[in-house]
Parts: C-alpha cells; sequence; structure tokens
C-alpha cells in the first residue's frame, strides 16, 4: 500500500495562490515506473471532482480540469515522492477539500489521502 498526505491548505484572498502538497509513503513505485497521481476536490454539498492528474511514464503527462486549466499547475519530483498542486488565480469556487489519489503499478486507480482544506473567500 501507499499511504499519501496532502499538505498545504489553508485560509487565502480571491486572486491569491496555494501550493498544495501531496507526499507519499509506503510501496512506491520506483523511478521508470508508470504511475498516476490525482488531485480531486469536493465542495460542500458537491460530489467529488477531478482537479488534475499527473502521468509517469516515457514522459510526463498532465491533464486538468477545464475550470483550472491556465490557473493550477501539477508537478512532481519522484526524489521526494511529492505531487504538488499550484494554484493561482484563486476564487471562491475553488473552495473544497483537497485529495491526492497515488496510483501504483499494483493498484492503478490510487490510494486516497486524507484531504486538505482550502478556503477561498471573496
Amino acid at each position: 500500500q501507499v499511504q499519501p498526505v496532502e499538505s498545504g491548505g489553508g485560509l487565502v484572498e480571491a486572486g491569491g495562490s496555494l501550493t498544495l502538497s501531496c507526499v507519499a509513503s509506503g510501496n512506491i513505485d520506483p523511478p521508470g515506473t508508470t504511475n498516476t497521481v490525482t488531485w480531486y476536490r469536493q465542495a460542500p454539498g458537491k460530489q467529488r471532482e477531478f482537479v488534475a492528474s499527473i502521468t509517469r511514464a516515457l514522459g510526463t503527462t498532465t491533464n486538468y480540469a477545464n475550470s483550472v486549466k491556465g490557473r493550477f499547475t501539477i508537478s512532481r519530483d519522484d526524489a521526494k515522492n511529492t505531487v504538488y498542486l499550484q494554484m493561482n488565480s484563486l476564487k471562491p469556487e475553488d473552495t473544497a477539500d483537497y485529495y491526492c489519489r497515488w496510483g501504483t503499478k499494483l493498484y492503478p486507480p490510487g490510494y486516497w489521502g486524507q484531504g486538505t482544506q482550502v478556503t477561498v473567500s471573496s
């Protein structure tokens, strides 16, 4: 198993920035193994939704939800077993609990972290 732990959430004014981190421990695939790490978010009263993903294969591929494209950037540091989500130009509608899901070769869907809360004030 892999245990992802998210951090970096907090309260920020609209237009501000935050960087979330997802640090994984446990049975992490070695460099060169294909895996995907995905950020999701869940706002109060809403379903959990996809935010961004990063896939390590022959190269690195990223994908973003339309709602965050151009404002959020996902990146990874394999030496630190960490995936980041840089969030710029934050809007009140970005307010949610943000979750990291860390995929592995044996379990591609991935393991969930406990989440970190982001609140954007208007």
